[in-house]
This record gives structure tokens, C-alpha cells and sequence, in this order.
């Protein structure tokens, strides 16, 4: 019997896999970097890429589920490689060191920090899928979708998925393309002469659907921290601040930007150290573990290989950072901080893939740890007079996408174990979406960047995509190397990172089936109060419609359908507004509106739908 690289292949990494891998991987990333700069979130792509493959490859009478694994394995990646992009790279654009997203820059940053995202978790595979009892929720389920798929249940999820996909894209072209209804409902109530109590929400049904996948168990640890940040940090200040301070919703909007976000930024750091150091123990027994298999079919891709591609991403970067920092050795110095750092989050990120799942990854803290912790050893060497900002948000960068990557390539190999595919072969897989999905997230940057404006808003794009943990990014960085970063704000919101994790820990004690995870009170903090009311939302209807058994049936793919359809409408309304140079192209100018009852009744109507989903399909497979 052969026991060659084409025998561990055979069946499950063919052409087509290949192509239609690297198609959906482009529209999934393309989605999925619309989503996170609008909502500060992504969600796994693997169900529903598995779900859009199994409907494609029964055109083939000799498909299979291995093959099948291969194009959802690829396709993931197209969504993880956009998180670790749109969290960091707009940092460069919000600091003026970028006026546009440039092409290859933007490639060999993305480029190297997924390829090192697969490269640092291969040593880990045995240690975190064979050889511990970590869940991998998202894994599970869909290895689930595609045996269902094989069982012949598949139909009903596709026809699901179309559903909400086509709902979101109306919705979406009704809110900011013909301007029909205001995609935010929000007022101020007065408390006394100098305060206001926000109270808001976007009605926006990719947000409703990121909460509904999310879970309560997320969504509402994020609106506790928008809660404490926007009702009761935000009209203390506002109370005792001056009274120089507006009031109403412009006045709580200008505390939270100039203040109070800060408390995200320390919540965020504490949060993610105390990550590292709770799976210390776990990631030293992994490495310890590390090793050859013994059959052909069950190897991951070669040491050698994956050493000699480590060389050959590092060479480029080491040359980026010298000629920002004008000096060699330094650019060595930090290209050796970004490889350690890209290591130890990527096992952080598998691990908790493991724990949580992929769309509940706190990749976002971790790159800010890594942000602040390289921004300060750069000022200290460098000085303020250098490129160290932009060197600062470039090592995130890398060390983001390397974790995003980490993350997502553990759910897919948990997916493979369960199936029995090749690891060796979906690694392969994942370093082709990595590639495709890199090619093409510069320009739809820039499409997004010019059509609506990221992180501020202007006179020319009044409802800027916020892009919350770039910004948050950015924060940091001028803060540190300005040398007036708000340690008051920053170290109050360390103390309540701790807090939380004491909370946590005594509920973990009692067998609670709440949790409050730091990293998404974290985000609540920093997040506008408008997005964590629809996220929250959405976690309700979940919560309401029953168990995540429930959650992962056709709730789960309508509600996936609906990010999609959402996101990619928003990038082909895009194309007019960008070219015309104006947000209202498409307005229909209607008498008496926009008003913002429409999208009210549009997201009670979804969430309703979702929940009759969810309860319908509580105990049933997944698809």
C-alpha cells in the first residue's frame, strides 16, 4: 500500500476542493471584514461553508465528506484571516502612516501572520485534538453538518441559510442604500442639569444574528459591560466632569471616546494576560507532546517544511521592521519578539478555540497585550521621534492573524479527527485559503474606506464604520508614545478585569451555567452601547429559544445566512457610494422618513423567526 504524499491526499484535496475552497474563502473573508469593522465581532465560517459545499459538490457523483472537509477547512480561513486583518491594519489609516490600504503591504502582513497562525499550531495538533478532552464545539458540529449532509439532510439547511442570507442583503439595502429607515435608534435622558443616560441600538440584523451565535452566555457579559460603561461610568463624568461637557447623546458619545473606553483598553490587557496564565500548564504539557504519528494517513505535514517556510516568512518582516525603525538589529529584535509572540498567542487562541469555540476567541485581547507590551519596549529604545507606532501595530497585526488563524485551524483539525481526514492535508488547505482571502482583503479595504469611512466619522462619511478594536489599537499606541495615555482610566479598568475574574471564578466553583468571561465584558466596555443592545438581543432570542443544541440546528444557518447576506450587500452598495463620492446615491429621498420604526419591527420580526427556528429544531441534527 502507498504511503506517499498522494495516498494522504487521494480522495480529499483534489482541484476542485481546491477551487471552490478558495472561492468561498474569498467571499467569507470579504463578509467577515465588512462585519468586524461594523460590529467589532466575527463568527466561525466553517458551518456554513461546510453547509454551502455539501449543496455545490452533489452536482459530482463521486464527491465525498473528506473532500468536502478540505473546501470548509479552506473556506474558514478566508473568515479567520479577516478578523486578524480589520482588528488591527485600519490602525495604520486611523494614525496617518497609510492613506489608503496598500496592496502588498497589506498581503505580506496578513500573508505571513496566517501562514504562521498554521506553521505554530501543527506541533500542537496531539496534544489538543487527539490527546486532551477539549470540546471544540464548532468542530463537532460541523463534522456533524457534513454527516448529516452524507445522510441526506442537507437541503433544508442550504434552503435556510439562502433565507437569511436574502433577508439580510434587503435589509441591508433598504437601511443604507435606499435609506429607507435609520439604522440606529438611540436618545439621551436628562439626569439633572449636566447629565444624560444613553439608551440605543443599532438595528442592524447581522448584529441580532452574531448575538443569536454567540450565545447569552457572551451577549450578556458584553451588554453588563456596556451597561456599567454607558449608565453609570459615563453620566458620573458627565455629572462632575465640568461644564464644558455637552449633554444628551452627542455629550455621552464624547465621554465614551475621550475617556471611558480607556477602562476597555485595561480590561482587555488584564484579560489577556490572565489567559496566558491560566493555560501556562497546558500549553508546556502540549509542546511536551509534540511528535510524529505513526501511520501515513494521520501526519501533519512535515518539521522540515515547516521550518524552511518559517525562515522564509521571517526574512521579509525582519527587512519591514529595519527600514521602519532604520536600524538592523532592531528590525531583528522585533521580528524575534513578533515569531515568540505569534507562538505563544497561537497556542492561547487553539486553546481556546478548544475551550469556547472560534467565534468566541478573545484574539482581540491577546493582540492588544502585545500591542501595548511592543509599543512601550519600542518607545523605551527608539524614542517617540520613530516609526515605533506603525512598527507597533504591524507586530499586532502579524501576531493577530497568526492567532486568528491558530484558532480556526485547531476547529477544522477536531472536524478532520471526527471524519478521519488528514491533518497534513487540511493544513495544506488552510494555508490556500490564508493566501486567497490575503489576495483580495486590501481592496475591499479600501472599497469600505472610501465608501463609508473607517474609525472617525467626517463631514464626508457622517456614519463611518467604527472598527472598535482598531481604534482601540490606536488609542494605545498615541497613548504610549504621546505619553498621555489615561493610566487612571486604564488601570480602573484592570481592576475590574480582576473583578470579573474573581466573579467568574466563584461561579466556574458552583457549577453555574453562567460564566462571565472577562474578555467580553472587556468588549462591552469599549464597545458603543448600540451595538451591545442588538448583540445582546440576539443572545436573548437564543437564550429563549432553548439549548445550544438548539442554536446549532437551522437557527445557527439562518442566522449565518444573515451576517452574510448583510455584509455583502453592504460591500456592493459599496461600489456606487464610492464612485459617486456620496452616501445617498441610492436614497430613495421618501417624504416623512427615514424613521426607525421599520427596522424595529424588522428585528423584532427576525428575532421572532429565529426563535421558532431554534425551538423547532431543539434535539434535531444540525442541519
Amino acid at each position: 500500500m502507498s504511503t506517499g504524499p498522494s495516498s494522504m491526499f487521494k480522495g480529499q484535496l483534489t482541484i476542485r476542493a481546491a477551487v471552490l475552497g478558495v472561492l468561498l474563502a474569498v467571499i467569507l473573508s470579504a463578509a467577515n471584514a465588512y462585519l468586524g469593522l461594523f460590529a467589532g465581532l466575527t463568527v466561525s465560517a466553517s458551518i456554513p461553508a461546510a453547509v454551502l459545499s455539501l449543496g455545490l459538490l452533489r452536482l459530482f457523483a463521486d464527491a465525498n465528506i473528506l473532500e468536502n472537509n478540505i473546501v470548509q477547512t479552506a473556506a474558514s480561513a478566508g473568515e479567520a484571516i479577516a478578523a486578524g486583518v480589520i482588528f488591527t491594519l485600519p490602525a495604520l489609516v486611523m494614525l496617518d502612516y497609510w492613506s489608503d490600504f496598500l496592496y502588498f503591504q497589506t498581503v505580506l502582513i496578513a500573508g505571513v501572520g496566517g501562514l504562521l497562525g498554521v506553521i505554530m499550531t501543527v506541533p500542537l495538533r496531539r496534544a489538543l485534538v487527539d490527546g486532551s478532552s477539549l470540546a471544540f464545539p464548532e468542530g463537532q458540529a460541523t463534522a456533524a453538518v457534513l454527516q448529516a449532509g452524507y445522510g441526506g439532510k442537507a437541503v433544508a439547511g442550504i434552503g435556510t441559510l439562502l433565507v437569511g442570507a436574502g433577508i439580510g442583503a434587503l435589509a441591508k439595502l433598504a437601511d443604507s442604500g435606499l435609506k429607507v429607515w435609520e439604522g440606529v435608534a438611540e436618545t439621551a435622558f436628562s439626569i439633572g442639569q449636566q447629565s444624560s443616560v444613553y439608551v440605543g441600538s443599532y438595528l442592524s440584523p447581522a448584529l441580532l444574528a452574531v448575538g443569536y451565535i454567540v450565545g447569552i452566555n457572551v451577549a450578556l457579559p458584553i451588554l453588563l459591560g456596556g451597561v456599567f460603561a454607558w449608565w453609570i461610568a459615563i453620566p458620573l463624568v458627565m455629572a462632575f466632569g465640568g461644564a464644558d461637557i455637552a449633554t444628551g447623546v452627542a455629550g455621552a458619545e464624547q465621554v465614551w471616546s475621550d475617556q471611558i473606553r480607556y477602562l476597555g483598553v485595561g480590561a482587555m490587557l488584564v484579560g489577556g494576560l490572565a489567559a496566558l496564565w491560566t493555560l501556562r500548564g497546558q500549553l508546556f504539557g502540549a509542546l511536551k507532546q509534540t511528535g510524529e504519528t505513526v501511520l501515513p494517513s494521520q501526519r501533519d505535514l512535515p518539521r522540515r517544511l515547516l521550518v524552511t517556510l518559517l525562515v522564509f516568512l521571517a526574512l521579509p518582516m525582519i527587512a519591514l521592521y529595519a527600514v521602519l525603525l532604520d536600524s538592523v538589529v532592531g528590525g531583528a529584535m522585533v521580528a524575534l519578539l513578533m515569531l515568540a509572540a505569534a507562538f505563544l498567542f497561537s497556542a492561547v487562541a487553539a486553546y481556546m478555540a478548544g475551550l469556547v469555540g472560534s467565534s468566541n476567541n478573545p484574539v482581540s485581547g491577546v493582540t492588544i497585550a502585545t500591542i501595548l507590551i511592543t509599543a512601550l519596549g519600542l518607545f523605551m529604545f527608539f524614542g517617540a521621534e520613530t516609526a515605533g507606532p506603525a512598527s507597533a501595530i504591524i507586530v499586532g497585526a502579524v501576531v493577530c492573524c497568526a492567532a486568528a488563524i491558530g484558532g480556526d485551524n485547531m476547529q477544522d483539525l477536531k472536524a478532520g479527527a471526527i471524519l478521519g481526514a488528514s491533518p497534513a492535508a487540511q493544513q495544506l488547505a488552510q494555508m490556500l485559503g490564508v493566501i486567497a482571502a490575503v489576495c483580495v482583503l486590501s481592496p475591499v479595504l479600501s472599497l469600505l474606506l472610501h465608501a463609508y469611512g473607517i474609525g472617525v466619522s467626517d463631514a464626508a462619511h457622517p456614519n463611518a464604520l467604527p472598527a472598535p478594536q482598531a481604534s482601540l489599537m490606536v488609542a494605545v499606541v498615541r497613548g504610549v508614545f504621546g505619553g498621555d495615555l489615561p493610566w487612571g482610566w486604564v488601570i480602573g479598568g484592570g481592576v475590574m478585569a480582576l473583578a470579573t475574574i474573581a466573579l467568574d471564578t466563584v461561579l466556574g466553583r458552583r457549577g453555574s451555567g453562567f460564566r462571565m468571561p472577562v474578555l467580553a465584558v472587556a468588549l462591552g466596555l469599549y464597545l458603543p452601547l448600540s451595538l451591545s443592545m442588538a448583540i445582546a438581543f440576539g443572545g436573548l432570542v437564543a437564550w429563549l429559544g432553548g439549548s445550544g443544541a438548539a442554536r446549532e440546528g437551522r437557527g445557527l444557518l439562518a442566522a449565518a445566512g444573515i451576517i452574510t447576506g448583510e455584509a455583502l450587500m453592504g460591500i456592493f452598495i459599496a461600489l456606487p457610494v464610492a464612485f459617486f463620492g456620496s452616501s445617498d446615491v441610492l436614497a430613495l429621498n421618501i417624504g416623512g422618513l427615514p424613521a426607525a420604526w421599520p427596522g424595529l419591527v424588522l428585528m423584532l420580526g427576525l428575532g421572532l423567526w429565529l426563535w421558532n427556528l431554534a425551538r423547532a429544531t431543539r434535539g434535531r441534527s444540525p442541519t
